[in-house]
């Protein structure tokens, strides 16, 4: 009797949690970084129901009597992190049966209790582009999740557009990655992988023709191609081509293979963007950038620059950054802003990199980014200035819901290592302990 009254005394608070949601919460006297205009000093963010309903400072916020206020005195709020390119959740693409697998769909790999979720969140991370792999010219369909808590399923993590589809973007990659010898499929020379790739654009091309031609005569439709499906996708601009590429001669065969077929792309790591940073702006398309400070591994990053974000801004490109998770570790994604700045990246560009920048290149800028009214309350609660070292991520909020909080142990020990932070988490709701035969 004494374990039921207890039950109920936890799904009673559980349901007035639920509800303290609804009202409106302030945020008051940080720092706040909307990133879309000026910091604003003793700033006040007001959220609710997943949304920001208001950020500014006491000339311009009101306080009404029922706002929840929390005061964040002496701390900094900026928005979610952006990451354009990441592998957390465990999830594989392509197989090595051939180089070119759009019809692969990362939806099908993830595990959505991977402990790098979690490390995201414990490094302010609320949105991500999760990706196969980049050993094939394509390996499959790529992911944009947020990194929202307790999750079951997949299903709890997508993003849907405005026709109810869940969003994310196709993976190519050139260079050496997906050289192989010894014959197959696969290419043994740059130029091979240019004419494959171009191959498979010319194939959709035509399947798409032979769909428009059948018009309302279903029995002219070609045989339907999963691949092909993809594919069409991406000529059509709903599907975005995320494209992994070092060198500049292989930069330069992207843009080349962007203009013959004009399907919206991200250039993806760019080691050598400083050599051709004219040419990619000249082209309109965005790169989003990696900066790591022990380089090293591959022959054709041996010319990556610090100064790759400095020169890409220079010369008016978009420019973003990204973890490749577990290339650059997602709890020290913030790093790469201070990283970049050191080598002449304005400050602005650099924190616009790491969050709006991002996404506008995942198609989502008028849902996340900046601190706006209406967009999504993605935000983090920082120690201090985002640049410093000795700044901590206190808290992340997606959609209004607390993610992470350092003084929570599980969340400390996630952010600061140690044994057990690499141990996949099972669903924790703290509203149901073990004690009451629940999960944590």
């Amino acid at each position: 009797m004494k374990k039921y009254l207890i039950y109920i005394g936890l799904l009673l608070f559980c349901f007035n949690a639920a509800n303290a949601q609804e009202k409106p919460t302030a945020f008051i006297n940080a720092r706040i970084i909307p990133i879309v205009g000026q910091p604003i000093e003793q700033g006040i963010l007001i959220i609710q129901n997943g949304k920001i309903t208001a950020v500014g400072d006491a000339r311009t916020v009101r306080l009404s009597a029922d706002v929840v206020q929390i005061d964040v005195q002496g701390k900094t709020i900026m928005p979610g992190l952006v990451d354009s390119h990441s592998h957390i959740g465990d999830g594989a693409g392509a197989d090595g049966s051939n180089p070119i697998q759009p019809d692969v769909r990362l939806l099908d790999s993830i595990n959505v209790r991977a402990a790098g979720i979690q490390r995201a969140q414990s490094g302010g991370i609320t949105t991500v582009n999760v990706m196969p792999g980049s050993g094939h010219l394509n390996s499959g369909q790529t992911l944009y999740l947020k990194l929202r808590d307790d999750a079951n399923t997949i299903d709890d993590l997508l993003i849907y557009d405005k026709d109810g589809k869940y969003m994310g973007g196709i993976k190519f990659a050139n260079g050496t990655n997906s050289l192989r010898t010894g014959g197959g499929n696969f290419p043994g020379t740059r130029s091979k992988s240019a004419a494959l790739v171009r191959e498979q654009f010319l194939k959709a091309q035509d399947y798409r023709e032979k769909i428009r031609r059948a018009g309302t005569d279903k029995s002219k439709l070609p045989a339907r191609d999963l691949a092909m499906e993809a594919l069409v996708e991406t000529l059509e601009g709903k599907r975005v081509v995320h494209f992994h590429t070092h060198r500049h001669d292989d930069i330069m065969t992207v843009l080349r293979l962007q203009k013959e077929f004009g399907f919206k792309v991200v250039l993806q790591h760019v080691s050598e963007a400083w050599k051709v940073a004219d040419e990619i702006a000249k082209a309109k398309v965005p790169a989003s950038i990696i900066l790591i400070d022990s380089p090293g591994g591959k022959l054709e990053t041996l010319d990556i620059n610090y100064t790759n974000g400095a020169a890409l801004e220079k010369a008016g490109a978009l420019v973003g950054f990204h973890t490749d998770d577990y290339i650059t570790d997602s709890r020290l994604f913030l790093r790469s802003a201070g990283l970049a700045v050191r080598a002449g990246m304005s400050r602005e560009k650099a924190l616009y990199g790491m969050t709006m920048a991002n996404a506008m290149m995942l198609d989502l800028q008028t849902r996340v980014g900046s601190l706006e009214t209406g967009k999504d309350a993605d935000f983090i609660v920082l120690s201090g200035d985002p640049l410093s070292v000795y700044t901590h991520v206190l808290q992340t909020y997606v959609e209004g819901k607390k993610v992470f909080d350092r003084t929570d142990p599980k969340d400390y020990l996630t952010q600061t290592g140690g044994f057990g932070a690499g141990s996949d988490r099972e669903i924790h709701i703290d509203c149901f302990k073990d004690d009451l035969g629940g999960q944590e």
